[in-house]
């Protein structure tokens, strides 16, 4: 192992191909320690992975410059550094951990009895449990648990430092249960959704581009040891530019299973990583662990997210509670929760119907939310002016 990264090249313009995938190249990459001392705010490395301890983060980032600090650290870590960060104890029942998981569980337990069996984007049918458009249904179904659960400045943390703001959230959760097969090493979501030649269409800025529309989190709702099969992890290879195109490689995928890291995993960790982080869930050859995550998909502004999901509907159930947190003089956890569930971006959008009279846009359906949380709007108002507001950005 080499503590020296490659020297940078020159970035190009054209498109990739297998013929641009050198196993040697990568593998001066990817053959790198992670130092400690280039990650101040960072409590530890596990095999190369940066640790961060998640309550003794949240004492330093109530102060706004510290607070920026580390979010340059975690961007830094995501694009430059391993390409992925743990927290630990991120989620814990202050953010109703216990309950979201006997929601999510009992809401798998309905789908069985309703003989419903989804697809899966990287296993077979029915060989995992799936719930799909998780972040509507808990919102929906269990606004005072949604409320808890994403009013977490963790989650706000690491989001904003790699998107900016206005980001949106979107989850699935996925149980991988005993005897789970490990999936192959992959990119993920937009090129990494990809066949390999559909891929190769898209120029190399582009290929660039991608990860940085989209970051990649999932939180542990159960513990998981290593026989559990958690994801395994190749830090370092989110740099390596042709990678959309080598992960399907043979050589790439024998390289993958020899150097992969895997981490145990307590319920309330969260992990997040660069979706071009080369990736893939183990074989839980466990008995009895039903290996549950909530797979977070986190979506730029700029960007399309993998899942539809009805906000409308999502900030109507949730506004009584936005109203009680409010009350409550509990403003940071309002942004928190209203970043996850309300659309932060104006466009796009009818201008005929709603022009940029004040500003260079129309107000946001974040905006509207704040504004009625200040105006002490009466729930049934609420629920007019957000249909107002989306018959605003209706053709």
């Amino acid at each position: 192992m080499t503590s020296t990264a490659p020297a940078p090249t020159a970035a190009r313009a054209g498109r990739l191909s297998a013929a641009d995938c050198r196993l040697d190249d990568f593998r001066a990459l990817v053959e790198r320690t992670t130092d400690l001392a280039d990650y101040p705010f960072a409590d530890d490395t596990e095999r190369g992975v940066l640790v961060y301890d998640a309550a003794r983060l949240r004492t330093r980032i109530t102060d706004e410059s510290t607070r920026a600090e580390i979010q340059d650290e975690l961007a830094h870590a995501l694009l430059d550094g391993p390409g992925i960060v743990v927290f630990r104890g991120a989620f814990t029942d202050e953010h109703a951990l216990t309950d979201t998981t006997a929601y999510f569980t009992d809401t798998i337990a309905r789908q069985h009895a309703e003989g419903f069996a989804g697809g899966d984007h990287f296993a077979k049918p029915g060989a995992n449990d799936r719930i799909w458009s998780a972040l509507q249904k808990l919102a929906v179904d269990r606004p005072d648990l949604f409320a808890r659960y994403y009013a977490n400045d963790v989650l706000a943390l690491v989001s904003e430092a790699w998107l900016g703001p206005m980001y949106q959230v979107t989850s699935s959760i996925n149980v991988v249960n005993p005897g789970g097969a490990a999936q192959n090493p992959h990119r993920d979501y937009h090129l990494g959704f990809m066949s390999t030649e559909t891929a190769a269409a898209f120029r190399a800025h582009v290929h660039r581009l991608s990860p940085a529309l989209t970051l990649q989190g999932a939180v542990a709702h159960c513990a998981m040891p290593i026989e559990s099969g958690p994801t395994m992890y190749l830090p370092y290879s989110q740099q390596y530019e042709p990678g959309y195109i080598a992960f399907g490689l043979p050589e790439f995928r024998e390289f993958f299973a020899d150097h992969y890291v895997q981490l145990p995993l307590e319920a309330g960790d969260a992990v997040f990583f660069n979706p071009a982080l080369f990736h893939a869930a183990g074989h839980n050859t466990s008995t009895d662990i039903f290996r549950m995550a909530n797979l977070l998909q986190v979506s730029s502004a700029f960007g399309r997210a993998i899942d539809s999901v009805d906000r409308d509907a999502m900030v109507c159930a949730l506004y009584p509670e936005l109203q009680a947190l409010a009350a409550a003089g509990r403003d940071d956890d309002v942004r928190t929760v209203v970043a996850a569930s309300a659309e932060g971006y104006a466009f796009p959008t009818n201008l005929d119907l709603d022009p940029p009279v004040t500003g260079m846009a129309g107000e946001t359906q974040a905006e509207l939310v704040h504004r009625a949380l200040r105006e002490s709007m009466s729930p049934e108002r609420f629920v007019d002016e957000v249909r107002a507001l989306t018959a605003r950005h209706t053709p």
